[in-house]
């Protein structure tokens, strides 16, 4: 071979090597500067019946909202699994942070399963530098050996997005788009350390990062998915930081199918819904599974929960409770569900309508919110057990003690979360147009 030719061959064989492929993007310079490696998708449902699930990460984390969001869908929408789950989130903290604090507050509890949510502290601040890539490869690499280790199941979290140099950052040499990439560069890092060591991807950043760009071409540069700070998302950014988790999870969101035969005057359920009768065109049904129930709110506004579930289409996606009617002669028919009724042709029947998604304000709702405030409740003394107790004098003095302590006082805290989960009673009420 020609000495220049083997040269060139050499110089390219390493780039064809490595060479990934990229997520897709707009041609809009708002993405010029981001190169995301293709996320790895799941292949099926990760989770196992009666898994444990540690939900770990920084401050972000330890607003306990996207955490709140994923254990009160994992409880309502998918009950039969039995989940259970605690939170650890730790504001200002680093991956190599974690590291150190993993045995005591952590694997004390057995956890089958885990997610990590770091990046956001790892990468300082600045714009990328391979000794904070370095740093970040060895502190996350680290952290997954030692869940390995203890027989749980990861799940890597990339960094979500930033939309400004925070205040509280006094000393940079970048702007905030350096800043993003460096932690599309980390998220990068964690798609290598998940592949190599064979376990999960969650892709927080990338989703974040579209519906940035989405909302403010939608709604103007008020709409912030990375909080009002730049760094710490409301509730939309939030439902758009749990959906990638449940995405990663493997979680189908079939919630489950009620089918009608108004001609054969027939009715059947499936996933956890029975139907009780079924007469003059009204379904009584019992379900075990819950639709995720949020209240109505505005799609403009960034800390609102249901902008976000449209941002990422999470109905669609993780919320499917169908009704499907068939025999209809009528062109039209009012479906009421609980206090609100609506109109769909017959079309749009026969191919199924998402309740979930049609009626925001269902027979599910008031359980929620019962179930959704006894998950806040919990999750809000997990931070005071591990940061407060764990790491304060009660904890120096006498950890087996203060763990002793407040597990029980924990535990009727996780009692009113399974209190809380009771077959719901409902009807369905169709009824033709003439």
């Amino acid at each position: 071979m020609h000495r220049s030719l083997l040269l060139a061959t050499l110089t390219l064989f390493p780039v064809l090597i490595f060479a990934r492929d990229l997520e897709s993007k707009p041609a809009d310079p708002y993405f010029a500067r981001y190169e995301g490696w293709k996320a790895p998708q799941p292949s099926a449902l990760l989770l196992k019946k009666g898994d444990r699930l540690a939900i770990c990460g920084d401050s972000i984390t330890e607003q306990k909202m996207y955490s709140l969001l994923m254990e009160a869908y994992l409880t309502a929408c998918l009950p039969e699994l039995e989940v259970t789950c605690r939170q650890y989130g730790w504001s200002g903290e680093q991956a190599g942070g974690f590291l150190r604090r993993m045995k005591n507050d952590v694997l004390r509890f057995k956890p089958t399963i885990a997610t990590t949510c770091y990046g956001m502290n790892d990468h300082r601040y600045e714009p990328y530098k391979e000794e904070i890539g370095t740093e970040y490869r060895k502190n996350q690499t680290a952290v997954v050996e030692v869940f390995k280790q203890a027989g749980v199941r990861v799940v890597l979290g990339s960094p979500g997005t930033i939309s400004t140099v925070p205040g509280w950052v006094k000393n940079t040499s970048g702007t905030w788009e350096d800043l993003n990439n460096s932690l599309c560069k980390l998220r990068n890092i964690d798609i290598e350390i998940a592949e190599a060591k064979g376990e999960h991807f969650a892709d927080v950043f990338w989703p974040m990062l579209q519906a940035s760009f989405t909302a403010e071409q939608k709604y103007g540069q008020e709409f912030d998915v990375a909080g009002d700070d730049g760094v710490h998302p409301g509730w939309a950014g939030q439902v758009i930081m749990a959906s990638a988790f449940l995405h990663a999870l493997g979680i189908d969101g079939r919630i489950g199918t009620l089918t009608v035969d108004m001609a054969a005057g027939k009715a059947q359920a499936d996933a956890g819904h029975t139907v009780r009768g079924f007469a003059n065109g009204k379904l009584d049904v019992t379900s075990a599974r819950w639709p995720f129930c949020a209240a109505p709110g505005p799609l403009d506004k960034d800390n609102s929960i249901r902008a976000g579930m449209a941002l990422c289409q999470f109905d669609e996606r993780f919320n499917r409770l169908v009704l499907k009617v068939s025999g209809l002669t009528a062109a039209k028919a009012t479906i009421t569900w609980g206090k609100e009724t609506k109109t769909f042709t017959r079309e749009q029947l026969a191919a199924g309508i998402n309740l979930a998604a049609e009626f925001q304000t269902n027979p599910f709702s008031d359980s929620f919110t019962g179930l959704w405030d006894a998950v806040r409740q919990k999750q809000e003394f997990e931070t005071k057990q591990i940061k407060q107790i764990f790491h304060g004098a009660e904890g120096k003095k006498d950890m087996e003690a203060a763990v002793a302590a407040t597990e029980k006082e924990r535990a009727p805290l996780a009692e009113a979360i399974r209190a809380s989960l009771r077959p719901v009673e409902h009807s369905v009420v169709i009824a033709p147009v003439p």
